[in-house]
């Protein structure tokens, strides 16, 4: 069973995310934060790492920069995720090394599709 990480401070998305992976087969772990974020990923090691990019303190871009930066958890696949969907969110966040990009609101479809993506290649 893959791991995913999921990092959001709403406690809304992190429900409806850890709801739609569970239905899918997929164990979570949840951080509000990105420095808890960090701390998790370090820890647990997940297959695969959502990552908001709006919150307080270290935003997703940052902690995703700090993440592709660390040997221990440079191969983990980040998937950023935000309510914009504008193009330079998108190539910013692929330049701190996210794989891939969602736009809120996700369908379930459409989440599992991308996590199954990046874990696969």
């Amino acid at each position: 069973m893959a791991t995913v990480l999921i990092v959001d401070d709403s406690p809304t998305e992190l429900h409806l995310f850890q709801k739609m992976l569970d239905k899918n087969g997929f164990a979570t772990l949840v951080a509000d934060n990105g420095e808890d974020g960090l701390k998790q990923a370090h820890s647990a090691r997940p297959d695969c790492i959502l990552m908001d990019v709006v919150m307080p303190g270290m935003n997703g871009f940052q902690a995703t920069r700090k993440l592709t930066k660390d040997p221990v958890t440079a191969k983990i696949p980040v998937i950023m995720v935000t309510t914009k969907d504008q193009e330079s969110d998108k190539i910013w966040g692929m330049r701190q090394g996210a794989v891939e990009y969602i736009v809120k609101p996700v369908t379930e479809a459409e989440l599992v599709a991308k996590i199954n993506s990046v874990m696969a290649g």
